[in-house]
């Protein structure tokens, strides 16, 4: 895995070996991680701007710095690191923005940032969970159903996946199999499959049938919220009804019987109270990405809440070209040969000012 240190990054940082980057990179998030996408930051494809105790990862579109989530930073240093990547960028001939962050961010920059809402994200507190199913007769009669037909839901064991050769092809052939069952074309940035990087950290659900793999899911740790995120929910194309509702069962459980108070499903895109723009877009676009189904899948699972997150940008940049830029970085597909796929793929009806109604004028609720 190779980090790279940006323009504008502190003094001393591009001596920094590769090793002694990475060493960093992880104990900030060990210490700093809040936001459900920290731990993705540690991925390859990244690059890093270091300021004091903090960091933001982000992507370089050529025109615009796209950071993954909020700094990872305490609450103290947010605001200051949210500005001096704002100056980076800027020095460097770059807009920026920041994508998939709470009020957290927002209210401690509250003077340097404007919001535009992007979707909600779906959170459980896994300690409620096993009452939840016990008073919903539907999740359990699909989970009798599911377990019927031979699904068996495990965590793969520490170092399983390293050392078991049979498992990572049947892995990789799920996860090729998975995408090439969707039209959209894949993407980098923030929804990048294939990375195994710090492995120790992680842990990985697999549904299996008959010894055939149907079905997975990639978990990581939030650790300021001792809580973990489900990066990843892969299904096969044949993988019976009932499958993922199973390993996502399973995940909520082995995470009460942790004691965490918080997991995340992750980003349910163009979701609730977003601007007309995107409201067009998510039916323009639905023959491309089903974002009502993710919506649907997330919501018959029973959130305890739905956290609104937003791309927030410097008060000198305009939502449509904030949104042009995300765009662009998740056209990035590193994950796949480092090909750029063309913007246009992903054109969406933008030419609207009713984007200027954001959050930061709305009064979106707080997270």
């Amino acid at each position: 895995m190779l980090l790279r240190a940006p323009v504008g990054a502190p003094q001393g940082s591009l001596q920094e070996s590769t090793w002694e980057r990475e060493q960093r990179v992880l104990d900030l998030v060990l210490r700093h991680g809040w936001n459900a996408t920290a731990f993705q930051t540690i991925e390859d494809g990244y690059h890093y701007f270091f300021h004091g105790d903090a960091y933001v990862a982000y992507v370089d579109t050529g025109t615009a710095w796209v950071a993954a989530g909020a700094p990872v930073a305490s609450d103290e240093n947010l605001r200051s690191i949210t500005q001096a990547f704002a100056d980076a960028a800027r020095t460097a001939n770059r807009r920026c923005c920041f994508f998939g962050v709470e009020r957290r961010l927002l209210d401690s920059a509250s003077v340097a940032l404007r919001a535009l809402p992007i979707g909600d994200q779906a959170v459980w507190d896994p300690r409620q969970w096993n009452a939840m199913i016990a008073g919903n007769t539907r999740l359990r009669g699909q989970h009798r159903r599911t377990s019927a037909k031979g699904v068996l839901v495990r965590c793969l064991g520490q170092g399983e996946f390293e050392t078991n050769a049979v498992l990572r092809t049947a892995i990789h052939d799920l996860e090729n199999r998975w995408l090439a069952s969707h039209r959209m074309p894949t993407m980098g940035f923030l929804v990048r499959l294939g990375d195994s990087a710090f492995s120790e950290h992680r842990r990985c659900f697999v549904a299996e049938q008959s010894g055939r793999l149907v079905g997975l899911a990639y978990v990581l740790p939030v650790p300021r919220r001792e809580g973990w995120f489900i990066e990843h929910l892969v299904r096969s194309p044949d993988a019976p009804n009932g499958t993922m509702e199973l390993v996502v069962d399973k995940v909520l459980r082995w995470a009460a019987a942790q004691g965490s108070p918080w997991l995340s499903l992750g980003l349910a895109p163009l979701s609730g109270d977003v601007p007309l723009p995107l409201r067009i877009a998510r039916k323009r676009l639905a023959f491309l990405y089903n974002f009502a189904g993710l919506h649907h899948f997330k919501a018959k699972l029973c959130p305890s809440e739905w956290i609104p997150l937003h791309v927030a940008y410097p008060h000198s940049q305009g939502p449509v070209m904030t949104v042009i830029d995300v765009l662009a970085a998740f056209a990035q597909n590193r994950g796949h040969g480092g090909k750029r796929l063309p913007a246009k793929d992903y054109a969406l009806p933008l030419g609207d000012r009713r984007l200027e109604g954001d959050a930061s004028s709305q009064g979106s609720p707080s997270a």
